[in-house]
């Protein structure tokens, strides 16, 4: 089954909205499904290493979503998002996160067995 999982939320904020995205994400990419991920709005910082858990925070959402893509999840990042949106504007992505557009954002809906949005 192909599933789409779509990010909107600023990744570290005060909830656990995005953490437990990825880890439907990643329970979904064990069980066999191919995953698909698009970051759009402020959830494009979780892409970027300069991203980091606040203290008191115990999870690291970089390193999840590195190790999705590693385990063979695809992410997508909204290029109109990738420079206006998130408190690091304009920093670099890591390498696996492929700058995309609403056209493809909008083809993988049509081509998803199910879409999610956190």
């Amino acid at each position: 089954m192909k599933v789409l999982i779509i990010f909107n939320r600023e990744p570290y904020d005060m909830t656990d909205v995005s953490w437990n995205g990825l880890r439907l994400a990643r329970t979904l990419l064990k069980n066999g499904h191919d995953i698909r991920i698009f970051l759009m709005n402020d959830a494009v910082d979780m892409a970027r290493d300069v991203c980091k858990p606040p203290q008191g925070y115990d999870q690291d959402l970089v390193k999840m979503l590195k190790e999705l893509i590693a385990d063979g999840a695809t992410v997508r990042v909204c290029g109109t998002c990738m420079a206006r949106c998130g408190i690091h504007a304009n920093q670099p992505y890591f390498d696996g996160a492929e700058k995309s557009t609403m056209q493809a954002l909008s083809e993988w809906v049509i081509d998803s067995d199910k879409v999610l949005t956190f």
